[in-house]
């Protein structure tokens, strides 16, 4: 049974990796991977030279950081009011609405956004415009940019995120909240020493995972959302990555990149899990 994964993982995840060589070549499309010289760590020297490399990686933080703070937990605060719910058919109807944004395109987001938000002809304009209010230059200005960004992207996201959490809170003991009711515990009192307790496993692994990606960053989300007006926040590591290979054809500079991504996220996650296990006695290694 353990046939089909391990030739998946070694024909798909391993077997690839072979191509991370092309970060210390001076790559050469025609003479391919093998036959392309040898420049050694001359392409990360380029790329740590380079300020868009900086600015890229300013950004990928920056978004990563914000994602965390205010993304991270809108799961958790969903999986909770959802678990509150008593009227059984109110709770999967608004679990449904809530998962619906997970299997939409970025590429259909992207353009529901610009149709919401365009500061000329934005559905959201108009509606401000019928109340006096000016129009908000919510694509392109870039502190605006920001908060339609994340705004984004918790709608698109929490409503999946609650999944994890929701089956965590099944295996919290039933006899706990009977006990609490006798104790005269009101419901918050119960969500603060029961329930989020009973999930803190959960959260820290999820928190774990989370901090190891502080420097990998989908591409979908920034590439449809941004534009040219607000570069200075939405060029991040993946369109800069995808800028350098598919439009400029430096091969060998987006690989380094990547693979500086690679070995920073594994950092993360290694002193992440290191923290935590030291801290709260949990981790994921």
């Amino acid at each position: 049974m353990l046939l089909l994964p391990i030739a998946y993982f070694l024909v798909f995840k391993y077997g690839p990796m072979y191509g991370v060589t092309i970060a210390f070549k001076n790559f050469n499309f025609f003479q391919g991977i093998n036959k392309s010289p040898w420049i050694g760590l001359d392409t990360f020297r380029q790329i740590f030279k380079m300020d868009a490399f900086y600015l890229a990686l300013r950004n990928t933080f920056m978004l990563n950081f914000l994602d965390l703070v205010f993304s991270f937990p809108a799961p958790i605060v969903l999986a909770l009011m959802l678990n509150e719910l008593r009227t059984l058919w109110f709770k999967k109807l608004s679990q449904t609405i809530l998962y619906l944004p997970h299997f939409i395109s970025w590429v259909i987001i992207g353009g529901i956004v610009y149709q919401a938000f365009s500061t000329n002809s934005g559905m959201v304009n108009h509606l401000l415009g019928n109340f006096g209010i000016g129009p908000i230059p919510f694509l392109s200005d870039k502190y605006y940019w920001l908060v339609t960004y994340l705004g984004t992207g918790i709608w698109q996201s929490a409503g999946w995120g609650t999944i994890i959490y929701l089956a965590a809170l099944t295996a919290i003991n039933k006899e706990l909240y009977e006990a609490a009711d006798v104790d005269g515990a009101g419901r918050f009192a119960k969500i603060w020493h029961i329930t989020l307790p009973g999930i803190r496993s959960t959260i820290v692994v999820l928190l774990v995972l989370k901090l190891g990606e502080m420097v990998q960053i989908g591409f979908d989300r920034p590439f449809v959302i941004g534009n040219v007006t607000v570069a200075d926040f939405s060029q991040v590591l993946s369109t800069f990555v995808y800028k350098m290979g598919m439009q400029t054809g430096e091969y060998s500079v987006a690989t380094a990149v990547g693979f500086f991504q690679a070995v920073v996220g594994l950092v993360f996650i290694l002193t992440s899990n290191y923290i935590s296990k030291k801290t709260t006695d949990e981790g994921i290694l």
